[in-house]
């Protein structure tokens, strides 16, 4: 997700990745653009039995200029070094960028472009259950209870993820800089807002409707979902990242959208 400022900036380039999305933000006066990307390694990048090197061929492959990564299992050092890159390591959650990082949060960094510009990108990987996709479907996924309705659906999903994203938000209305570009990427582990509307449960695609918590929460306090500001129809172009090793007519899965830019 991006501040809104810096998303009217965003193109009409954004490409989905396995378990993970990227989006294009067009520099101004001269600059090349900006390619911001969000990638879940699975374990490390060793999930599937690939090398790291294959993780590193993925990001120079989608042409990519800061990557959010989540399960980067403690490799995301040794994926810079692959790339040369600089890192921000913080063991599951990582931060990579081919340009340089002149500040470091607890869940971000401030880079610096070669002209000089900064921004702030910031990377999450939010608690996967209870999975209210899940529980709506009545799939079994560790102990949760099964849902019904909407308001039970808000509700847990509020309770799983809700002091996670408060405290984002927090961190992020504390920086010094208020004028300066936000990056936000991410598993939220949760989909969005903007994907299960009443039109697409009307369409079959999910059960119902549901106005996902996480989601909104960032869209009222400024952020534009990359994806669904370049693809706004959601039956058009869903832009499932979740997930690419069950076939969508599983029983016992659902695919989604759940990894932001």
């Amino acid at each position: 997700m991006i501040k809104r400022k810096v998303c009217r900036r965003v193109s009409g380039m954004v490409i989905g990745l396995i378990l993970g999305s990227m989006a294009v933000s067009k520099a101004q006066d001269g600059e090349p653009d900006l390619r911001v990307m969000s990638f879940n390694l699975l374990r490390g990048g060793a999930g599937r039995g690939q090398p790291l090197s294959q993780s590193a061929k993925v990001i120079e492959a989608a042409g990519a200029d800061l990557v959010g990564l989540q399960e980067a299992g403690g490799k995301a050092t040794e994926l810079a070094k692959i790339l040369g890159w600089n890192a921000s390591d913080n063991g599951p959650k990582a931060i990579l960028t081919r340009h340089e990082i002149v500040g470091r949060h607890q869940s971000g960094v401030r880079v610096r472009l070669p002209s000089g510009r900064e921004f702030y990108a910031f990377n999450v990987h939010f608690k996967p259950a209870p999975y209210q996709p899940y529980q709506l479907l009545g799939i079994p996924y560790g102990q949760a209870p099964f849902l019904k309705t909407e308001a039970e659906a808000v509700a847990s999903a509020w309770k799983t993820r809700g002091p996670q994203v408060e405290a984002l938000l927090k961190e992020i209305g504390s920086l010094p800089e208020k004028d300066l570009p936000v990056f936000l990427t991410g598993d939220f582990n949760e989909p969005s807002h903007l994907d299960w509307t009443a039109r697409a449960a009307e369409a079959g695609r999910h059960p119902i409707k549901v106005a996902y918590p996480v989601s909104l929460a960032l869209a009222k306090a400024g952020f534009e979902d990359a994806w669904r500001r370049v693809y706004p129809d959601e039956l058009a172009k869903p832009g499932f990242t979740w997930t690419p090793m069950t076939k969508a007519d599983d029983p016992k899965d659902h695919h989604d959208r759940i990894d932001f830019v």
